[in-house]
């Protein structure tokens, strides 16, 4: 059951100020619920968290969808395909590495291991080569390792 503290909501007004996002109390909710979460969450389970803990008994899944989108948008949160699975929503920003399980869980690798996978990744010159090769730029380094 999801149910935020006080805090958690005004420290989303903070949040939402600083990114130039209006602050509504939908999406107060929907992201102190993807926050509070460390599971890397479906539209589909913050929509139940939200529901389950009466916090916002009249949002739609809809809006959830939405809100994720805008919050996404603005940076405060990132999408994150899972292969074979629903996509999943993480509100840590930062360049970090995940594990995927068999059935579509996504788990953060430990920060030190993170660390030191991405920095073998960020390499310049690897950056660059895969640019020039691909016809692309990058604009973020995502990593998952799959389990079996």
């Amino acid at each position: 059951m999801f149910d935020p503290a006080p805090n958690e909501l005004n420290d989303c007004r903070d949040l939402f100020a600083a990114h130039g996002l209006r602050c509504t109390r939908q999406r107060q909710v929907v992201y102190a619920a993807l926050a509070g979460s460390r599971e890397h969450p479906t539209a589909e389970a913050i929509y139940e968290a939200v529901r389950e803990g009466q916090v916002e008994s009249g949002i739609s899944l809809a809006t959830v969808y939405n809100t994720l989108e805008t919050l996404t948008q603005c940076g405060l949160c990132r999408r994150l395909a899972s292969p074979g699975g629903p996509t999943r929503f993480d509100a840590i920003t930062d360049e970090h590495a995940h594990v995927v399980a068999p059935d579509g869980r996504m788990m953060d690798l430990p920060d030190d291991l993170s660390q030191r996978v991405m920095a073998g990744v960020r390499d310049p010159e690897l950056i660059a080569e895969i640019e020039q090769r691909l016809g692309v730029k990058v604009g973020r380094i995502s990593i998952h390792f799959a389990t079996e």
